[in-house]
């Protein structure tokens, strides 16, 4: 852990002041004098704001600095997962190599730390967690990646599989992941039934990718709210994407809001542009935790994304049409706090005790930071600056 006194900055756009950092640890806003010895840093008059935290993406996808993808495809999504699984090793997507440029990338542009669901299936069994797990060896100090077990091809149409996620979670998977019992595995009480028992199995949270839409969407979050409740897993659940909420039907909405609040599931967006997405006030109003993450980046089903959250953050606000001060502010918090929350990093904020992992953005309001998207002045993690304008101290692959 690091010591640092960094001079002249804005905590969440307030007054100017200097923050001390000993051991990793934040001790004090104010002014101070430099002890013997300490590094100091001048932000300048920069804004502070905790660390960007992406909780919702896959490293082992991005064809990041390789030769450029030609896509011609349907986007249909079994097509996309089949295409990509069956490809990727003669594309040459090395799951070690493309996961450090993504991280490196998020790092770079002011994120602290990472939840990145990693494809489990018979083809490639454990190599592509094993790669995503040297990633956040060497990485570590530099940002934190909490690894999701995604059995992204299906659980009962792929057998194998469940022997797979189940090892996976014994050799130190933080997270048990799932998608679209009904659209996918075509079976939605046979995948949520094995996955909730994996989970209690292992004592881990469960984080499903719940693409289907509408009605359909709405019957799966129903059946995953039933085993959150006869499994005692309040809080322990979160739904990726959760397009159903975006669907035209405002009472039955309602609806699921207020079941998702009393059962404390998370929802993570990604403020998909070609679908139907979560309104974010709508849930900060229920009062349910709400993260955001950049999903796949230029990879084998598209090419757009960067590896930065505050460019996620002006996707979501756009697709949710905000554009107060208050509202973009709130923007913020959901590729921050909102998935610090979710995730549930412990020590994470700006105040005396948290842990000093935070970011520096420019502009004179946190609504200005979020539109501009400008390079951050300076990055801190543990205490140690990690990048500087843009740019981290570590070189990608």
């Amino acid at each position: 852990m690091h010591d640092l006194l960094l001079r002249n900055v804005r905590p969440m756009a307030g007054e100017a002041c200097d923050i001390m950092i000993r051991n990793g640890k934040i001790i004090g806003f104010g002014k101070f004098d430099a002890e013997p010895g300490m590094p100091i840093e001048d932000g300048k008059g920069a804004i502070a704001v905790p660390g960007l935290i992406d909780a919702h993406t896959h490293l082992d996808k991005t064809t990041w600095g390789m030769p450029w993808h030609v896509n011609n495809r349907a986007a249909i999504l079994r097509e996309r997962i089949d295409f990509e699984r069956e490809n990727r090793v003669q594309i040459g997507i090395d799951p070690h190599r493309q996961s450090m440029r993504h991280a490196i990338g998020l790092a770079a542009n002011g994120g602290t730390h990472i939840r990145s669901h990693v494809d489990i299936d018979p083809t490639h069994g454990l190599k592509l967690v094993e790669g995503i797990w040297e990633t956040r060896e060497k990485l570590a100090g530099i940002i934190d990646i909490e690894v999701v077990a995604f059995p992204q091809s299906g659980v009962m149409v792929m057998p194998g599989t469940v022997e797979l996620l189940d090892e996976a979670l014994k050799q130190g998977c933080e997270v048990l992941g799932g998608i679209d019992p009904c659209g996918i595995d075509r079976d939605p009480k046979g995948q949520l039934d094995i996955l909730f028992q994996l989970a209690t199995k292992h004592g881990v949270p469960i984080d499903i990718h719940l693409h289907e839409a509408a009605d359909l969407g709405a019957f799966t979050m129903e059946l995953i709210f039933e085993r959150i409740r006869a499994n005692g897993m309040q809080g322990n659940v979160a739904i990726s994407h959760a397009f159903a909420l975006g669907m035209n039907d405002y009472l039955r909405v309602g609806r699921l809001i207020d079941e998702i609040a009393r059962l404390d599931v998370a929802i993570l967006t990604t403020g998909a542009p070609s679908a139907s997405v979560p309104s974010i006030m709508r849930l900060k109003e229920a009062g349910v935790r709400v993260g955001g993450g950049c999903d796949g980046i230029r990879d084998t089903w598209g090419p757009w994304g960067q590896p930065d959250m505050l460019d996620r953050a002006k996707i979501i606000g756009m697709k949710n049409g905000l554009r107060s001060d208050i509202e973009l502010a709130h923007v913020l918090h959901v590729v921050s706090k909102g998935g610090a929350d979710v995730m549930g990093i412990e020590d994470y904020g700006l105040d005396i005790g948290c842990a000093a992992d935070f970011t520096l953005l420019t502009g004179e309001t946190l609504a200005q930071a979020v539109v501009d998207i400008a390079p951050r002045p300076l990055v801190v993690k543990g205490g140690r600056v990690t990048a500087r304008d843009g740019k981290a101290i570590v070189e990608a692959p």
